[in-house]
């Protein structure tokens, strides 16, 4: 394809990149905060969608622009990490276009080093990208630490176990549950919802292990540990002891008595056995005439009488080892499963990878491929397996024989309701994104080398984080949350403003004020409904932070409990009753560590932004049109383009 044949857009700030994020900005501000509502779409087919969700909203746009598709790309891969954020991130990265564009407009137009206005105002602008991401590279984890988690409080392991008898009393972990499906699926089930999620991660906890590898465990298998049934309410979502295998019995089952119950994972072909070497079998000769045909039917014969013998000694040695259950990757043959009804052996086909990996963790079988080498290491111990009819599909339904190993789990499968296939669907998304927002919340924090100089006593110095950067140390203590409803953007705004710091890169005042401002873009948006409250909201927390103790100033204390069976009771925050005193108590939790995350994943999609000078669109030979982006000036490595 020539040159000429490609289509040259040359991008402005203005025209382009403001115009394409303030369209995305528009899309999410309908579904934003507590207030907001839901998003109908509407398909080709007719089909109608619901949904509050910033993710499944941005991704079921249709877009056209490329700079539309790698704003969404950046969204999706940050929500995909952190389970949360979505609809924040497109807010903020709108906001700060916004502060960075009218600050490029006020520059001097340097026209004797550029050939227009508009080459200056970009050339500013990426220039105040950069110097921003430098700042909170370096500045940000400091100005948490000491200016927004201070006010918050760290959650304990426990919490997730703790029985509550009335809303009044409703543990920090469903309070931050409670805010993160409010905001997905609405406040009616949010409790429910948020309290069932509690219940399926205390069946998950590990012994010996901290809470961030239960976390991981569940958000690994969650495919497997959970069954959409819909045609339900959600209401009707529950926990049902051991694990679901979606698939159906391929054989008859037979209930029986017989206890307990023995099972294999198969994961290849159950088949003859492989001849061995100078083992000859004679299906006949080669003759001619009229006996040729006659004899090649008693081959084929002799050779099938051959195989279904062998056959019958897979199932007899399956038999010899009390195997009833044969789980298969794979689907077997009509001889096999012939056979195996026979034998009153019944086999479970086509299950998926997921759910074999899961079954082998839980019940300590090892998966084996040849069934000629099955031995009494791949045969598991099931307290029972018998069918379980959930909505309109019948299932697996196995329970595990109990071990030493797994004294603090009891294994569980969640069952997600919903009213159609769609909704159910999303409740589903919603729970494994609580999962990740768990996981990234209880995830140590990384920061820099200066803030772990300080010695701050709520930090564990001597923690390291596998292959991190050079200035990436330390770790802040996991679990940190601070009451949502804007606090943490009103907190680390008042620590910008108040920021002077002799290691400022140059520039940094001019773009810490630039974030600071745009912070705050976030609660103006929660509140927008009542912009009073937005005042006294922040009059009231801003007054409380300079009667009380500068944050710069304070003296943390932190109180170590001893540890029993991985609890975490370590307070990194000044303690929770902070919060009832100045916030609404109904306003509930949120993360640090995904704000944090948020924070920095925005300010890198900025300067990706801001540092694309030219789009190529090129047709190909069948006519349709592909986009891609290109930056004219750039010049790096693989790797780095690819970051």
């Amino acid at each position: 394809m020539g040159v000429g044949m490609l289509q040259v857009e040359h991008l402005n700030l203005d025209r382009h990149v403001l115009q394409t994020v303030f369209a995305l900005e528009s899309v999410v501000l309908r579904s934003f905060g507590p207030e907001g509502g839901q998003v109908l779409f509407t398909r080709d087919t007719g089909q109608a969608m619901l949904s509050r969700s910033g993710t499944r909203i941005l991704t079921a746009l249709r877009l056209e622009h490329p700079l539309a598709r790698m704003v969404v790309e950046c969204v999706l891969k940050h929500s995909t990490a952190t389970g949360d954020g979505s609809k924040t991130f497109i807010l903020l990265l709108a906001s700060l276009l916004r502060m960075i564009h009218t600050t490029a407009c006020k520059e001097p137009n340097v026209s004797h080093t550029y050939n227009s206005r508009e080459a200056a105002e970009a050339a500013t602008a990426r220039r105040l990208a950069d110097e921003m991401l430098a700042f909170v590279s370096e500045e940000l984890d400091d100005l948490i630490v000491i200016g927004v988690v201070p006010y918050g409080c760290c959650l304990s392991w426990e919490d997730f176990s703790a029985k509550t008898q009335s809303p009044a009393h409703t543990n920090n972990v469903q309070k931050l549950l409670a805010s993160f499906f409010h905001t997905r699926l609405g406040q009616t089930h949010c409790d429910f919802i948020s309290n069932l999620t509690c219940e399926l991660l205390t069946h998950w906890k590990f012994k010996d292990l901290l809470p961030s590898s239960s976390l991981q465990f569940v958000n690994d298998n969650f495919a497997a540990l959970h069954t959409p049934v819909s045609g339900f309410p959600i209401s009707c979502s529950r926990l049902i002891e051991g694990q679901v295998i979606h698939r159906d019995f391929a054989t008859p089952y037979r209930q029986t008595d017989r206890q307990p119950v023995k099972a294999v994972v198969f994961t290849g072909y159950l088949q003859p056995k492989l001849l061995s070497a100078g083992e000859v079998l004679e299906l006949g000769c080669g003759e001619q005439g009229m006996e040729e045909n006659s004899r090649k039917e008693r081959s084929i014969v002799q050779f099938s009488a051959w195989a279904e013998r062998s056959l019958e000694c897979v199932i007899a040695h399956l038999q010899s080892l009390g195997v009833s259950v044969l789980l298969s990757a794979v689907k077997q043959s009509a001889a096999v499963l012939a056979l195996a009804a026979q034998a009153e052996v019944c086999i479970v086909e086509c299950v998926s990878e997921d759910e074999l990996s899961l079954f082998a963790q839980l019940s300590g079988a090892t998966p084996v491929y040849n069934c000629w080498v099955i031995e009494p290491e791949h045969v598991a111990t099931l307290t029972f397996c018998r069918p379980i009819l959930l909505g309109a599909h019948r299932y697996v339904h196995v329970a595990f024989h109990d071990s030493e190993e797994r004294v603090t789990i009891k294994p569980c499968s969640l069952v997600i309701c919903g009213p159609g296939e769609g909704q159910t669907d999303q409740y589903a998304c919603a729970f494994q994104d609580a999962i990740r927002m768990l996981l990234s919340t209880w995830e140590p924090m990384s920061m820099t080398a200066t803030t772990a100089s300080k010695k701050s006593p709520f930090l564990h110095t001597d923690s390291q984080i596998p292959n991190a950067p050079p200035l990436q140390q330390g770790v802040l203590e996991p679990g940190c949350v601070i009451p949502a409803g804007g606090t943490f953007e009103f907190l680390l705004n008042y620590a910008l403003v108040q920021h002077h710091s002799s290691r400022s890169v140059s520039g940094v005042p001019a773009v810490s004020q630039l974030l600071a401002k745009a912070l705050l873009s976030v609660p103006r948006q929660i509140y927008s409904h009542s912009p009073r409250r937005f005042l006294q909201t922040q009059t009231r927390l801003l007054s409380f932070i300079r009667n009380h103790s500068h944050p710069f100033s304070l003296v943390y204390k932190q109180v170590e409990c001893p540890r029993e069976e991985s609890k975490l009771t370590k307070h990194c925050c000044r303690g929770a009753d902070v919060s009832s005193e100045v916030f609404m108590s109904d306003s509930g939790l949120e993360s640090v560590s995904c704000k944090y995350q948020l924070l920095l994943a925005v300010l890198q999609c900025v300067s990706s932004l801001l540092r694309v000078d030219t789009v190529l669109h090129t047709h190909t030979a069948v006519h349709t049109q592909s986009r891609r982006l290109a930056n004219i000036s750039w010049e790096g490595t693989e790797d780095e383009a690819e970051d």
